[in-house]
């Protein structure tokens, strides 16, 4: 099984950005922790981490035909991006979106996602283990 594991906008930043929401762990903890995930079940996995919109977009298109999952942390482009929601459309490759903080106890406009509506699943508000719990997801999926 091969994972894409996208993250948006300012997860470069964790453990800088507003730590008493984010926490206190770096985004290379995050990509350690969910590179060891996967290893131990035997997944190959890419971490991707980007500030721009459009790549994110080509990295989900990039993935059409070769990954057969993607866990998705849009980060702020959850709740402003059609063109997120339009490429995991097009791919049509089972996504589940991750949010290390829960969205829908926070601002109102973090109520609303796009991207969510191409995801199969939502984890939201359970930190790093979110992530866990999305390759589980889709590692159990593909047992189907």
């Amino acid at each position: 099984m091969k994972l894409l594991i996208i993250n948006g906008p300012n997860l470069n930043m964790l453990g800088i950005r507003e730590p008493d929401i984010y926490g206190r762990q770096t985004y290379q903890d995050l990509v350690n922790y969910v590179n060891q995930i996967c290893a131990d079940k035997g997944i190959v996995c890419e971490v991707f981490q980007s500030n721009h919109e459009g790549d994110i977009v080509d990295k989900i298109q990039a993935a059409y035909g070769n990954t057969d999952g993607i866990v998705i942390n849009p980060a702020a482009y959850t709740h402003t991006s059609v063109a997120i929601l339009d490429a995991l459309k097009a791919v049509s490759i089972p996504a589940v979106e991750v949010h290390l903080s829960d969205v829908n106890e926070r601002e109102c406009f973090r109520h609303i996602s796009y991207a969510g509506m191409a995801c199969e699943k939502t984890y939201a508000g359970f930190g790093f283990s979110g992530y866990k719990m999305a390759i589980e997801y889709l590692e159990n999926r593909g047992k189907m």
